[in-house]
């Protein structure tokens, strides 16, 4: 780090150590004060803490320490921040709940899951022996994208993709059975 500092003009390497020296004062003299913003809001010193850190983080890469709005715009944040925590939180224990009970209802059964492992590894085994343009088409639009996504993917028109993909499907199938037949 010594060759670095002997690098940079001595009048930026006073900046630099002014600006180092600005951030940490004004860390020094608002963390607590952060840290107990976010507390308050989330009741868990550990995950305040967190927050706080962020917040400063973002502050740091934003902004001057030297700046007058600093403490403000730190207790600010800190409040927002923990508050959006709070929120995913809660988002997040609303989802869980929800799909609770389809978790639930969902035994596993050993026969089962040997069979749907069978059935897996037919397919694969058959998408395998396909050719690569409709092994990609039913690979891409099972995955989730859209007809216009795939048809990027693969540098076709939109228009094509239906064509493609029924015509893949019905590859598949004949590959399906013909690979459970041997």
């Amino acid at each position: 780090m010594a060759a670095n500092l002997e690098a940079v003009p001595e009048g930026r390497t006073r900046l630099v150590k002014s600006r180092e020296e600005a951030f940490e004062a004004l860390f020094k003299s608002e963390y607590a004060r952060v840290a107990g913003i976010a507390n308050r809001v989330l009741a868990d010193p550990h995950e305040a803490e967190d927050v706080a850190q962020e917040v400063f983080i973002n502050f740091h890469r934003l902004h001057s320490a030297s700046a007058p709005f600093a403490p403000a715009w730190l207790h600010r944040a800190a409040a927002h921040t923990a508050l959006n925590r709070v929120r995913g939180r809660r988002r997040r224990e609303k989802r869980e709940l929800a799909q609770a009970p389809e978790e639930a209802s969902r035994t596993v059964d050993p026969q089962q899951m040997l069979e749907v492992g069978e059935d897996r590894r037919v397919v694969r085994a058959a998408l395998a022996r396909l050719a690569p343009k409709p092994a990609a088409v039913l690979v891409l639009r099972a995955s989730g994208l859209s007809y216009a996504e795939v048809a990027q993917a693969l540098g076709v028109g939109t228009g094509q993709i239906g064509t493609l993909l029924r015509r893949a499907e019905a590859a598949l199938r004949k590959e399906v059975t013909r690979g459970s037949s041997i």
